[in-house]
């Protein structure tokens, strides 16, 4: 099947790339992620995997396996981390213009109503409050469909990132377990030094096939930048060790019963020095039982496995964009992340919903500020160059309606084209329905992060498919912040047909899609929110 005449704005003109899409979707864009990689890794004609028309149950009959279960004792997480939370006012973070660094919060007000006072007593555990800032339950929505929601986006609320915190001893690893409010494990006999961030594919619906692999490497890097935020405000200075090596006996070592459904872990080195590691042997494969049912996440785990990094720890830079204005919808840091969401809708129906109204520039331009935040560490940071950034507006103050190009903060026309937005959500999979909601025509802002693979492998190897993954997710986690404090919500999605959304945005031929993100002015639902932060 090739690819569709251009709907508007005529044909793109890059150099090769897949055109034989797998499938009865043809474009869907998930469906030829596969190809894509192929492609980046030198294959001009790559052809679609076997198992791409393998059936698979629909993704709503997906039962995800249990939660995992730390094993021994369970320890507390520290309480009132949202009081302290909202004695930090947004966008203030330690060590920024006129405060101090390190983790101290004032127990009274401060000059500016209610702001922490720089050098009052010390919190305690602040290891532990940077762990409930990233990782707590916010709320529960009883009208939503998925539930509980933190302040980050995970698919389907599924949250397949979990996070293991080593505090030494011969068994080290303890699991944080968000819902408990706990870390459940032997306790090690000094604080938490290290920090294993690692996904399950198979809490993902196998209908995904190979994006579930993608979708835990976005969400890795969406986790890893709310984890760096949490660090941030409580004064911890951290090391990133991307997976290397020493990922393999780190993957071993956290002691899960079935390593074959976990990526390759992210590790951080909380204080100084870094703790080392040892080079460890490949993790298990597959079984072969497994790999018959499901060949998909078996390709999907060897990829994983190949995507490793060659450098040294780096340290955790900011995650925060300096100079942010202050914000009059979430004056604190507890209010910024209870407003992230991504568009509710009312009676329990699927989707996203939203009302066409006009935004201030400020919403754009702090947006773009946002995702010009690199994430830490050369070979991330390299992946991220690697991205470019496409933003589709309408009613924008400052900005003409149509298709921009994101540059170093900015935003460059590329072409005015009032009838994008619509466009957008014509050649989007989840159309509006009796049970579905889609906001897409009426958003102010819709943001395509793509990369062009064969650069991405020239630059990084085939560690630059994850790299790209990671990135993007650290980029669209700061954007939806970037929305709560405009009082808007961002949708992170990857359901767009990806062929004639190129067209619109003006992608070359042999540039992809890695994530995008719906931004819009919500609706009031009337539905209930019920406060599970503590």
């Amino acid at each position: 099947m090739t690819a569709p005449t251009a709907p508007r704005g005529g044909p793109a003109t890059g150099r090769g790339c897949p055109v034989d899409l797998p499938g009865p979707e043809g474009d869907n864009s998930i469906a030829r992620e596969p190809l894509w990689y192929a492609y980046g890794a030198g294959d001009d004609e790559p052809a679609a995997p076997e198992w791409t028309w393998t059936p698979e149950p629909p993704p709503d009959d997906h039962v995800p396996p249990p939660p995992p279960r730390g094993r021994g004792a369970r320890t507390t997480l520290p309480l009132g981390t949202v009081d302290l939370l909202e004695r930090m006012p947004f966008p203030w973070v330690p060590g920024g213009p006129g405060r101090t660094g390190g983790a101290s919060v004032s127990g009274g007000p401060g000059p500016a109503g209610g702001t922490p006072v720089p050098g009052g007593p010390r919190v305690t555990d602040p290891l532990g409050r940077a762990l409930v800032t990233a990782f707590g339950p916010q709320r529960r929505e009883p009208e939503n469909p998925y539930n509980d929601h933190r302040s980050y986006a995970s698919p389907r609320c599924l949250f397949p990132v979990h996070a293991f915190v080593d505090g030494g001893g011969e068994d080290p690893w303890r699991l944080l377990e968000p819902d408990r409010h706990a870390l459940t494990g032997a306790p090690g006999p000094g604080p938490g030094r290290r920090i294993a961030l690692t996904g399950r594919y198979t809490a993902i619906p196998s209908a995904y096939k190979w994006f579930r692999g993608s979708l835990v490497a976005i969400e890795l890097g969406i986790v890893l930048r709310a984890l760096s935020i949490g660090l941030e405000l409580f004064g911890l200075p951290a090391r990133l060790r991307p997976p290397d090596a020493g990922a393999h006996a780190v993957l071993d070592g956290i002691g899960l019963d079935r390593t074959w459904e976990w990526s390759l872990p992210f590790v951080l080195d909380v204080g100084d020095p870094p703790t080392a590691t040892a080079a460890g042997t490949a993790p298990e494969p597959v079984p072969s039982d497994v790999a018959r049912r499901d060949p998909a996440l078996a390709d999907l785990v060897r990829i994983n496995r190949t995507q490793t990094y060659t450098g040294d720890s780096v340290p955790l830079t900011t995650a925060v964009p300096a100079g942010l204005p202050a914000s009059r919808r979430t004056p604190d840091w507890a209010e910024l992340l209870w407003q992230r969401h991504s568009g509710r809708m009312p009676r329990a129906l699927h989707g996203m919903t939203g009302r066409r109204r006009r935004v201030p520039a400020e919403a754009l331009d702090t947006a773009l500020r946002w995702l010009a935040v690199p994430p830490p560490g050369p070979e991330l940071a390299a992946a991220f160059d690697a991205v470019r950034i496409t933003v589709v507006t309408q009613g924008v103050d400052g900005h003409e309606d149509g298709v921009h190009r994101a540059q170093v903060g900015t935003a460059r026309l590329l072409r005015r084209d009032a009838e994008a937005p619509a466009l957008l959500e014509e050649h989007y999979g989840y159309g509006v329905s009796p049970v579905n909601g889609c906001g897409i025509e009426n958003a102010p802002m819709s943001v395509f992060l793509s990369v062009r693979p064969r650069e991405l492998f020239a630059r990084l190897g085939p560690a630059g498919w994850g790299a790209a993954q990671h990135a993007c997710g650290w980029a669209v986690h700061g954007l939806c912040l970037s929305a709560a404090a405009s009082g808007l919500f961002a949708r992170p999605v990857r359901a767009f047909k990806e062929i004639p959304v190129q067209r619109v945005l003006g992608l070359e031929e042999d540039e992809t899609i890695v994530l995008s993100a719906v931004v819009g002015v919500p609706q009031d639902t009337g539905g209930a929110l019920l406060d599970l932060r503590l």
